[in-house]
């Protein structure tokens, strides 16, 4: 007998982790799109070519992108691009994760 689903399930979620650069640091964005929201994230995720995604090329000083759709709490779907390969589909879907992911809180001003 088939379970019902869950809310957890349902989730979607886009995580995006740029590492690299000069100082080595990573930073991440998350996207957790409402559920309205969810056919067009559906479509930015479609578009992008997954299966033809070579291997990211190291390089000195360039940023590496690590991008994870998630559904429920399983990730469908995983590429690691350079920075030289992020263009197209997945510059699309990076920016709007990008746009999307909740700001940090800036720090108070310093007396």
């Amino acid at each position: 007998m088939p379970q019902p689903e869950t809310a957890s399930d349902e989730r979607f979620v886009i995580v995006v982790v740029r590492s690299g650069g000069i100082a080595g640091l990573s930073k991440q964005w998350r996207a957790e799109p409402e559920p309205e929201r969810l056919p067009r994230w559906r479509e930015l995720v479609d578009n992008c070519p997954w299966d033809e995604t070579p291997s990211a090329a190291p390089g000195a000083d360039r940023y590496q992108w690590r991008i994870e759709v998630h559904r429920g709490d399983t990730a469908v779907r995983q590429a690691r691009l350079g920075d030289g390969q992020l263009e197209g589909p997945w510059r699309s879907l990076v920016d709007e994760v990008r746009e999307a992911a909740p700001s940090a809180p800036s720090a108070p001003p310093r007396p």
